[in-house]
């Protein structure tokens, strides 16, 4: 007759300290004292599955997360119940301020793949950032990051044309990857084209067409959802840069 062993989770769980994504996560700028304070606090849930919600519009606001692995999209819902996606969350970047105005989410999170994450107890995190001044850096940071990627997507349905946003929307993850040392001119896309339209406030029809003219003109190569960048420069040069 087998024995079940007793496993000990702080084993399984991986460490600020060590983990590759720190320097785009609550730690950045942290140092080894302060790390193992935070450590201390930082839950590490079981991981999501696809469709997984990680919160919902009108859950109450517990913890900050940062994504681990995986992808987490977050949507809106207008009253008469379209929804628009607002953000795609990669590893490394973090979900939940929206909960900060009045204690409740007013957006929903769902997992695009197999996901985890790491919380950051909402009920400590005040205590915490008067305790680690390299939190409290980071925190603002991040909040001024937030504005700024309110901004770009402002920007990118308001003023931008099909072309130009989905050109946009490819430079912004070749940038992320590079930010993660991942290969910035190679990788899958985690959320389907469909996701993508939504985002980009296009038809999935003019999204596909896109993809098909950027392969034909060799910016890209396209192998469903594999994008290979072939001409960074002239993708660039789509939108003005």
């Amino acid at each position: 007759m087998s024995t079940l062993k007793h496993i000990d989770v702080n084993h399984l769980k991986v460490h600020c300290k060590d983990c590759n994504l720190r320097e785009l996560c609550f730690p950045h700028g942290m140092n080894d004292e302060e790390l193992s304070n935070m450590e201390a606090v930082v839950d590490q849930p079981k991981p999501l599955h696809k469709n997984d919600f990680l919160y919902r519009d009108g859950d109450k606001a517990v913890a900050l997360y940062a994504v681990r692995s995986g992808c987490v999209k977050t949507m809106t819902e207008s009253a008469n119940g379209e929804e628009q996606i607002v953000g795609f969350h990669l590893p490394g970047e973090l979900l939940g301020l929206d909960g900060f105005a009045d204690g409740a989410h007013t957006c929903n999170a769902l997992a695009l793949e197999t996901s985890s994450v790491c919380e950051l107890p909402l009920d400590q995190l005040e205590s915490l950032c008067h305790e680690l001044p390299g939190l409290q850096r980071q925190m603002r940071r991040i909040m001024g990051k937030e504005v700024n990627n309110d901004h770009k997507l402002l920007l990118l349905l308001g003023k931008m044309t099909a072309e130009e946003r989905l050109a946009s929307f490819l430079l912004s993850l070749s940038a992320r990857m590079e930010e993660r040392h991942w290969k910035d001119s190679e990788f899958n896309l985690s959320m389907p084209r469909q996701d993508i339209a939504n985002y980009l406030g296009m038809a999935v029809e003019t999204v596909s067409r896109l993809f098909a003219a950027f392969q034909a003109d060799k910016i890209i190569e396209v192998d469903r959802r594999h994008i290979t960048i072939i001409d960074m420069p002239r993708l660039k040069a789509i939108v003005g840069e």
